[in-house]
């Protein structure tokens, strides 16, 4: 009897190893592909897996590298992958039987930040490593601080440069919307945003700025942070829409909602200290919470009501090439859209979706009309709200024009090489040369804009 007993239980044992193992309790995760996003300011590193899972990362200096241990995990035929952007290669490797190394060798040391991502869309399980090359920003000037500072004498002023910060949507290893026969949102977006570029630095006195002038990623805040870091006058968002019925179509203009603003209002009002935020040039983080509120919300409502004026004139013009998807400005919560005191406009081109306009978002004729009937309402806009700013007379005591530098561009350097050679972001430099992407020849003349 005792002996049955045991047979029998051998026997269960064996059964419930085989249904564990039936059902992948004890498979390892698999890497199966891993993929470089270099940018100019960063540099994106994603491992693609067959399950999900918890890792531990570290970093090594001399060389410099970072070094990611994934218990439970095998690498597969997953040897590594070349270099791009700061990494030299990344390499793969058994650490133990259950334990994967994944080691990313980088050309100097950075600031490392990673997370997991669950399935979407056409991806599975994914491990993200961000490299941030740590771009230096440009520096507020230093406000007076005395309490008897004497009243700022009143200068005249001058029609500034217009600067229009393009952003092209999605990008990296986020492809936005796909359409039938491929087409990537991020590709298209790209395109119609180089082309208005182009078309905006044709223009006299209007400079553009490309958010995103490469395939590579930037996270929707650090997008609005680069346009004010650049100054911009207005912030336009290029994307594709997309339905699950094939026969949604047209073109729409959104701005941002009602809510949404509340709660960027809330935001920047919660973190002002910490960030010394500027809203419209006013510092926040020695102002009382009323004031604070206050100056948060005259900046939130005039960038509101401009944004729906330049959104207005560029549905319009849209509509003169496309059929419109709504026939009015639309408004949303898109995180993209949130910069309190830039006017901000999102435009959806057209359905990247419906097998019609997938076919005209790819032909360079209609990027380049779309292009110039944006380019139509930005000039229509500005006809109304001129930028102006202040001009230092030679009667101001102790006025001094800021002196810009000159540098030649020689071989080997590239735009964000220089910008940190500099200690100036890419964005000012950028606009200093007008530059509508980050392309430079040797031999090139850039100005280098006073940080003073």
């Amino acid at each position: 009897m005792r002996r049955r007993l045991g047979q029998n239980l051998t026997s269960w044992v064996f059964v419930l190893l085989g249904w564990l193992a039936a059902s992948g309790a004890f498979a390892q995760v698999e890497l199966q592909d891993v993929r470089v996003w270099p940018g100019p300011d960063s540099t994106r590193v994603v491992f693609d897996l067959s399950g999900a899972i918890e890792h531990k990362l570290f970093t090594l200096d001399n060389p410099s590298r970072v070094v990611i241990d994934v218990p439970n995990a095998s690498r597969g035929a997953v040897g590594g992958a070349d270099g791009r952007g700061i990494v030299d290669r990344v390499r793969t490797g058994q650490r133990s039987p259950d334990t994967l190394r994944l080691v990313v060798d980088l050309q100097k040391s950075v600031r490392v930040k990673s997370f997991v991502l669950p399935p979407s869309g056409r991806y599975g399980h994914r491990l993200v490593v961000d490299l941030d090359t740590g771009t230096p920003t440009i520096t507020p000037a230093t406000r007076a601080t005395s309490a008897e500072a004497p009243p700022a004498p009143v200068v005249p002023m001058a029609e500034k440069p217009i600067i229009i910060a393009i952003d092209a949507g999605h990008g990296g290893e986020d492809p936005g919307a796909r359409g039938a026969r491929g087409t990537k949102e991020k590709d298209v977006a790209l395109a119609i945003s180089r082309r208005l570029a182009k078309l905006v630095n044709a223009q006299r006195n209007m400079r553009a700025v490309l958010i995103r002038d490469g395939d590579y990623y930037i996270d929707h805040r650090e997008r609005t942070r680069l346009a004010r870091e650049a100054q911009a006058d207005l912030f336009v968002s290029i994307h594709a829409d997309a339905f699950t019925d094939r026969r949604a179509r047209g073109s729409g203009v959104y701005i941002l909602s009602q809510r949404g603003a509340s709660s960027e209002h809330a935001r920047t009002l919660a973190r002002r200290e910490n960030e010394s935020d500027l809203i419209g040039g006013v510092r926040l983080d020695d102002k009382d919470d009323v004031l604070a509120s206050v100056l948060i919300d005259i900046s939130q409502t005039a960038a509101l009501e401009a944004s729906f004026d330049a959104a207005e004139r560029m549905l319009g013009e849209i509509g003169t090439i496309n059929r419109l998807h709504q026939t009015t400005v639309q408004q949303a919560n898109f995180l993209v859209l949130k910069a309190p005191d830039i006017p901000s406009v999102l435009v959806e081109t057209a359905f990247i979706s419906n097998p019609e306009e997938e076919r005209r978002l790819s032909d360079s004729d209609f990027q380049a009309r779309l292009a110039q009937r944006l380019l139509k309402g930005i000039q229509g806009y500005f006809s109304d709200y001129r930028p102006l700013m202040t001009v230092a007379s030679a009667s101001d005591a102790g006025a001094v024009e800021p002196v810009a530098d000159a540098y030649t561009v020689q071989s080997g350097d590239t735009l964000s090489e220089i910008a940190a050679r500099f200690s100036i972001s890419m964005a000012a430099l950028r606009v200093a040369n007008g530059l509508g992407s980050d392309t430079i020849r040797i031999g090139d003349r850039l100005t280098i804009p006073s940080t003073h």
